[in-house]
């Protein structure tokens, strides 16, 4: 029974808890042994075994009590990012070494507030910078779907990449994640799952290690739309702690989902058909046009023409915000200390052992960009870029309703294919449009490439309509009806 209990999601284990058809403990431990089974996948930094159980317990007693809350009893697992107390919290970095929050970040204090069960802390990117999950500290994970044929380990995308395997090998029932150019988004279509960056200022970035302030925004990451309508409804919400935090009431997201798309207008860009697309993607992404006027939407081409600009706008303004923010480990308050002969040298060096290849890369584009004589010609032109971007997707949502398009530029590729750091940028070139817009955007499965892998469809809404997106996301995973796992070869 306890292999049956972890294909759950979400509704489901909320729906056998309901009718006592297996406690929370029980769920929890079942989960627990497939963590200890499925570690070949290294999803997981930090298992919280003991502290599982308590809180399992304790939801028992309130399914009992009747005072059973909307995740009552549900055990997930938490992208590293996020500050949980007296949890080890690393953002997958070695600078972070030994670091134990006395404070909890708002998001995960609203999951457990609504009986949420901490599996443990899942590993990503250092500070959520990659796409592939293989720039952690602690190792690379290993996404559990593997080409037809073919043993060579796969990438799960990033930087929730530990999330998304998670979630896909049934190692939690669902995941909290980050999105800053598509972190989300991109490993759910690697893996098969569904994942949603909401609007920015929608959840809490209180307590989220930073990485690109104006950019990033946490989200569920889940094995249907439904789990992730319920999901983000425990995970939204205004914070006064979050400056950015925007006041607006969070709707009952599970009631929007009808699959009906009568009256509805969605837009196909016709600048994300970029040069070299596989032949594949362009033909699941009219598949997906296709789906959607089945469910009663009119489907036009739009037009986003500053869309071409958006990857290297992405790539001047998150960095300069990275350079910023990373500023503040110095070996003095918290985490890693490297001696120095005087206080700068004790700075350089826990900074150069402190950070890997690809975070010291980032921060010296940062660094760059913001020095005297280069900001008005580097970062102040990506801002205004920024601003055409969003002023694009104003236009378009004049006369559509949310925007349908690929997710990712191909499916999930071997570890250390992509060795070049541009090569792996581009692997953002349809999500980072979002984030510069702070608009809300959802990946949802639409089914195998010809290698027998995941293929992700993506929709783009209007601001603070996630109900929308995820209803358009709801009539694509019906009409899809993905129903592949991957087979189960870390448990052997």
């Amino acid at each position: 029974m306890a292999g049956e209990l972890t294909k759950l999601g979400i509704a489901e284990a909320k729906a056998g808890l309901a009718a006592k058809d297996f406690s929370a403990v029980e769920l929890t431990s079942a989960f627990l042994d497939a963590m200890e089974g499925g570690r070949a996948l290294n999803a997981y930094i930090t298992e919280t075994p003991d502290l599982a159980l308590e809180q399992a317990a304790k939801s028992d007693a309130r399914i009992a009590a009747g005072e059973a809350g909307p995740l009552e009893g549900l055990p997930i697992g938490v992208k590293d990012l996020f500050c949980t107390r007296g949890v080890l919290t690393t953002a997958a970095s070695h600078i972070l070494d030994g670091f134990t929050p006395p404070y909890e970040s708002t998001v995960t204090s609203n999951l457990w507030r609504d009986g949420a069960v901490l599996l443990g802390k899942l590993n990503m990117d250092e500070f959520a910078m990659g796409g592939s999950n293989e720039n952690s500290y602690y190792g690379p994970v290993v996404n559990p779907w593997r080409r037809n044929g073919d043993t060579a380990a796969l990438v799960p995308g990033g930087s929730s990449g530990g999330s998304a395997a998670a979630v896909a090998a049934d190692l939690c029932v669902a995941a909290t994640g980050t999105d800053t150019g598509g972190s989300i988004r991109q490993p759910a279509a690697f893996t098969g799952t569904v994942g949603i960056k909401p609007t920015y200022g929608r959840c809490s970035r209180f307590g989220i290690v930073a990485f690109a302030s104006s950019l990033e925004q946490a989200g569920p990451m889940t094995k249907s739309v439904t789990d992730a309508a319920i999901l983000l409804g425990s995970m939204a919400g205004h914070d006064p702690h979050d400056s950015t935090s925007v006041p607006t009431p969070v709707p009952d997201y599970a009631a929007a989902l009808t699959g009906d798309l009568k009256g509805k207008k969605i837009g196909i860009p016709k600048e994300y058909r970029v040069d070299g697309m596989p032949a594949e993607i362009e033909a699941w992404w009219a598949k997906g046009a296709e789906w959607l006027r089945d469910a009663g939407a009119e489907v036009v081409e739009i037009s986003l023409p500053h869309t071409r600009h958006a990857l290297p706008a992405y790539y001047i303004v998150a960095p300069a915000e990275a350079s910023s923010n990373l500023a503040r480990y110095d070996g003095v308050r918290f985490g890693l200390r490297v001696p120095g002969k005087d206080l700068i040298e004790m700075y350089e060096n826990t900074r150069g052992e402190g950070f890997g290849p690809e975070v010291r890369r980032r921060i010296m584009i940062g660094t760059y960009v913001l020095s005297a004589g280069y900001y008005d010609a580097y970062y102040s032109r990506a801002q205004k870029l920024r601003r055409l971007i969003a002023n694009d997707f104003e236009t378009a949502f004049e006369t559509v309703d949310a925007v349908l398009a690929p997710t990712a530029p191909s499916a999930a590729f071997a570890s250390g294919e992509k060795a070049d750091p541009v090569s792996m940028y581009l692997l953002d070139v349809f999500t980072v449009t979002a984030n510069l817009a702070g608009l809300p955007a959802m990946s949802v499965p639409a089914g195998l490439s010809d290698q027998g892998l995941p293929m992700g469809l993506q929709v783009i809404g209007k601001p603070f309509d996630e109900a929308g997106v995820l209803n358009v996301g709801f009539a694509l995973e019906r009409a899809a009806a993905f129903k592949a796992k991957p087979a189960a070869w870390w448990r052997a």
